[in-house]
């Protein structure tokens, strides 16, 4: 069984809205949102300061199958409040990750967020401490949680905190992967830390090239659809543990990037300590070139 493409015309997952992104992830008419449109559960905060509401809250959450398989998913909407958390936002996602384990069902989120809503700090910051737990405790019950990464909004913030503890992560060269945002980096630290205006420099640092070749994410595809739910299926596929061993593999491989990379500057420098041909190239290469590139590159095991 395949997606629905309009037209057999490739859809980018950059450009695409929400909904349109999972209509291409899972397989054709197998998907039913839960807590749909018609029931209007909007953020009772928004209104307080005179600020448009939205009747899913910026994510669509459902069931479909992808490749005969049934899977949850959930979708966040870049273009409302760039996808930000907020209470109902959060709520749904949580009780998604929960369903999951009642349901044994993997879970497939569409991240496109740039964090916490500022209007509903405390509600959001509650949201995201509530869904890294529903997600541990999905993984812990043997339920893959999967993160795909390429939306115009990035994966910033708590969406950040949340992907790092998905099973996998599966990234475009249009996703961007980041505790912090550039503007954020910039008004804390100034100028000189972080130009948030010099566009280079934000996505060979936060970009998906870099997030891959660092280990920061699993999987590199084209910004296509199809890529994307290729991938998916593949992924969905891999039974991950979740155990001490696991997070203390993790642990250590993550202070060996550190000693290895800590004293840095640029990501390019990086690419230069990972062996990387050309490393001035690399924002330029086609994902085939890419891979092919990041496969050469030296010590791998250590930085991912």
């Amino acid at each position: 069984m395949t997606a629905a493409t309009a037209n057999d015309v490739p859809l980018s997952w950059y450009e695409a809205s929400a909904r349109q992104r999972i209509d291409a992830l899972v397989d054709a008419g197998s998907f039913c949102e839960f807590i749909g449109p018609e029931l209007r559960e909007i953020s009772p905060h928004l209104a307080i300061f005179n600020l448009p509401e939205q009747f899913d809250d910026g994510i669509v959450i459902g069931r479909g199958r992808l490749d005969g398989a049934p899977v949850l998913v959930a979708a966040q909407e870049g273009r409302f409040m760039g996808g930000a958390f907020g209470e109902v936002h959060g709520a749904k996602l949580t009780g998604l990750l929960r369903a999951a384990r009642a349901l044994k069902q993997d879970v497939v989120i569409l991240f496109d967020t740039g964090g916490v809503r500022l209007q509903e700090a405390n509600a959001g910051e509650l949201a995201i401490a509530e869904i890294m737990r529903a997600v541990i405790e999905a993984r812990h019950s043997g339920i893959n949680v999967v993160g795909l990464i390429g939306g115009r909004a990035g994966c910033y913030g708590g969406g950040s905190l949340i992907a790092g503890t998905c099973s996998r992560l599966i990234i475009s060269e249009q996703g961007r992967l980041s505790v912090s945002g550039p503007e954020v980096i910039e008004t804390n630290k100034g100028i000189e830390e972080f130009d948030s205006r010099d566009r280079a420099l934000v996505w060979r640092t936060m970009g998906g090239k870099h997030r891959y070749l660092i280990g920061g994410a699993d999987i590199f595809v084209d910004d296509q659809a199809l890529a994307f739910r290729e991938a998916a299926i593949a992924t969905l596929a891999i039974r991950s543990r979740f155990d001490p061993n696991v997070l203390q593999a993790e642990q250590k491989r993550l202070e060996r990037r550190l000693h290895r990379f800590g004293d840095v500057e640029d990501a390019i420098e990086i690419w230069e300590v990972l062996g990387i041909d050309q490393p001035t190239g690399i924002p330029a290469l086609p994902t085939g070139a890419f891979l092919r590139a990041a496969n050469k590159r030296e010590n791998a095991d250590d930085a991912r």
